[in-house]
């Protein structure tokens, strides 16, 4: 494939900013009347944002439908959505919340159109293609790292011994709107924080290496990575009230998102995809557990089989950007890399997987279904094994 062929595809409007969150009155009503507002369970509501937004709407004669959603959304929760709010002429979603909230969303705007089950159309699931039509929908984060306000998929989950993880994806689906205030970062606990910019920092990671990045993909990779930096740790560890450095994690997670969606990642995601499906535990903290252990693996594998690869020199760009290392040596960088991600996993407290009830036992049917989908490096099983067996 010619690297300089490529499609790109993106939010029809972004708003970034500090206090961007008063604008979002004057957008929803730009849509019409009847919106749905679709938040997390508690904290969103307990700030003054809320009250600040449901005041504005109701002020301007807006009939407002809430839902509260508290966990990674299923195929039956969007289909109850979608049901209760089907015949109630929806002209705008709105999602103000985390990963999951604007996952749900999104698969609620683009069902309202439909009469069949969401399941009809997961990928892997149905049989069923989505056309792409949908209600408008505006997504408002309040942690970064999922990136979910930039890309075209909504991720959902049927936990269990035959669960599942699936996307609902159609390039339609990327929020006409996204709308990223780093002030509604603030109220983050320091675990969600820490999860979530390791996320970030994870899908950065991938998207730059992936087999299918492209000029702009790597462009708005090595930028997130160059702006974020060490963002996440002084926001988790150090100051949670430093603006700058929720500002450069939210920026760092958009720009994910964006990667994400237009070049794809690697088996970390192979992995969550999985482990998602199997058991109760937060998408952040699989990738977050698992983005050293996997990121030393990749570089080892390609320093064994071919030294002078333009991935390898990938890794070290990052590795040179992130720890500011000063070598001219790209192995020396890229090893860097994963040191330093190793470094971070501990000072951030990132939990083992065995915290949630993953044993050793469970490792052979993870790596046997998990996918290496654009990973820069074909690992083996023993591989993945050993991956995992390290963060258990």
């Amino acid at each position: 494939m010619n690297f300089f062929d490529f499609k790109f595809v993106a939010n029809n409007q972004l708003h970034f900013g500090a206090g961007k969150f008063n604008l979002l009155p004057r957008l929803i009503n730009s849509f019409g009347e009847n919106l749905l507002l679709v938040s997390g369970g508690q904290s969103f509501k307990k700030t003054s944002h809320y009250k600040w937004l449901l005041n504005a709407l109701e002020n301007n004669s807006a009939r407002i439908y809430c839902y509260s959603i508290s966990s990674e959304p299923s195929p039956n929760q969007v289909d109850e959505m979608v049901q209760t709010y089907r015949k109630k002429n929806i002209r705008v979603v709105i999602a103000i919340g985390g990963g999951s909230v604007i996952d749900a969303g999104k698969a609620v705007s683009a069902m309202l159109t439909k009469n069949t089950s969401v399941s009809d159309y997961l990928e892997g699931v149905g049989a069923q293609t989505h056309d792409g039509k949908k209600i408008a929908f505006i997504a408002v984060p309040t942690t970064a790292g999922t990136g979910s306000e930039a890309t075209q998929n909504a991720v959902l989950s049927l936990v269990g011994k035959k669960g599942f993880k699936k996307s609902l994806r159609h390039e339609k689906f990327v929020p006409d709107i996204a709308l990223v205030d780093p002030e509604l970062t603030l109220s983050c606990p320091r675990e969600i924080s820490a999860a979530c910019g390791m996320d970030a920092l994870t899908q950065l990671i991938e998207s730059y290496v992936s087999i299918k990045s492209s000029p702009m993909t790597d462009s708005l990779a090595l930028g997130g990575l160059r702006i974020m930096g060490n963002a996440v740790l002084k926001s988790a560890i150090i100051d949670p009230n430093d603006m700058d450095a929720r500002t450069r994690l939210c920026y760092g997670s958009y720009v994910s998102g964006l990667t994400l969606a237009n070049a794809g990642l690697g088996v970390i995601h192979g992995f969550a995809s999985v482990i998602g499906g199997s058991f109760s535990i937060p998408h952040g903290i699989v990738c977050g557990t698992l983005l050293a252990q996997t990121t030393q693996k990749n570089i080892e594998t390609l320093i064994r089989l071919d030294p002078e690869s333009n991935l390898l020199l990938k890794y070290a760009n990052a590795g040179k950007i992130l720890g500011k290392t000063k070598k001219n040596n790209p192995i020396e960088n890229a090893r860097a890399l994963s040191n330093l991600l190793m470094e971070w996993t501990q000072v951030l407290k990132i939990p083992l997987l065995g915290q949630f009830g993953i044993t050793r036992d469970d490792i052979d049917k993870i790596v046997s279904v998990t996918g290496q989908k654009n990973n820069p490096v074909t690992l083996t099983k023993k591989d993945l094994k050993d991956i995992l067996k390290n963060r258990i």
